[in-house]
């Protein structure tokens, strides 16, 4: 096969993922749909929130007269935030995403991707602006954002493992990083630093098959990185297992542990788990500011 043809063949396959992508996402966001997506902060907006006693330094402009009148305190009526944010998605598409230990399982890849657009779909939708990090794809809104958003989505990347971009950080925007993040720590590390710098919070969502938390392998065993560049043959696996599941949780610690110094959230999900929970944990955690894992 040619190289042009080799490059069709692969454009071919992107664009019949993308339909499939699409509609799964906009069905899952639609399970979750909580409503318009309101801020509860007061700010500049139109819709009423509350109404609280006037403070020193309130506007006088800020008085609501009518509900001042009924007592003897005057009263602020505050409104809803509602300033559109941009929120900043990187989903990996490093080859070990492109894992899963059963047939019956969603490889790491398929459940990211669609979390992922499954949440732009819903922060679109409540007028949010949403992109990816770097320049390919600045934050915007509508519908035509989501069709782009899903194109890139389905694109691979050959390399094993995929650091996150951290380029082009929009200060103060919101950001949701979604990976296995298997490969180098270090790219993990400059970019959430980079974004602290420019005021950008977030999530760090950790998606695992459930075989690479139990680490049922026993015998003779080969283990092969799904790029083929790494292999690795032993053949009493059962005793790699401890030291296997100690990396495992060192590293999960490690990422808590520069979210917290970051001031990002940490969040864990497993294939084998619901979709629709997990899309409803990242929905409300990008407000909520919540920290359990899903």
């Amino acid at each position: 096969m040619t190289p042009q043809t080799n490059l069709r063949a692969k454009a071919e396959e992107q664009a019949a993922r993308l339909p499939a992508l699409l509609a799964r996402a906009e069905h899952l966001a639609g399970a979750v749909l909580l409503g318009a997506h309101g801020r509860r902060r007061a700010g500049l907006g139109d819709d009423f929130w509350q109404y609280r006693p006037a403070q020193h330094g309130d506007s006088r402009r800020m008085i609501d007269h009518r509900r001042s009148a009924m007592g003897d305190q005057e009263y602020v009526r505050e409104r809803e935030w509602q300033i559109a944010q941009s929120v900043m998605l990187w989903v990996d598409q490093g080859a070990s995403m492109r894992f899963a230990s059963t047939k019956d399982l969603p490889d790491k890849a398929d459940r990211a991707r669609l979390l992922g657009l499954a949440l732009s779909v819903l922060l679109i939708r409540g007028g949010e602006r949403v992109g990816l990090t770097g320049t390919a794809l600045p934050p915007r809104r509508g519908n035509p954002q989501v069709l782009r958003l899903a194109e890139m989505l389905t694109q691979d990347d050959p390399a094993d493992y995929s650091p996150p971009e951290h380029r082009a950080m929009i200060p103060h925007a919101r950001a949701v990083f979604i990976s296995d993040f298997m490969g180098d720590l270090e790219a993990v590390k400059l970019a959430l630093t980079k974004a602290a710098d420019r005021g950008v919070r977030g999530i760090l969502y950790h998606v695992l098959d459930p075989s690479e938390e139990a680490f049922p392998f026993t015998g003779r065993t080969i283990f092969e990185s799904m790029g083929g560049t790494l292999s690795h043959e032993t053949l009493k696996a059962n005793d790699l297992k401890s030291r296997y599941l100690e990396r495992l949780a060192a590293r999960k610690q490690e990422l808590s542990e520069l979210c917290a110094l970051t001031g990002w959230q940490y969040g864990l999900h497993h294939t084998d788990a619901s979709a629709q929970s997990a899309l409803l944990w990242l929905y409300g955690a990008l407000d909520a500011r919540q920290g359990a894992a899903a």
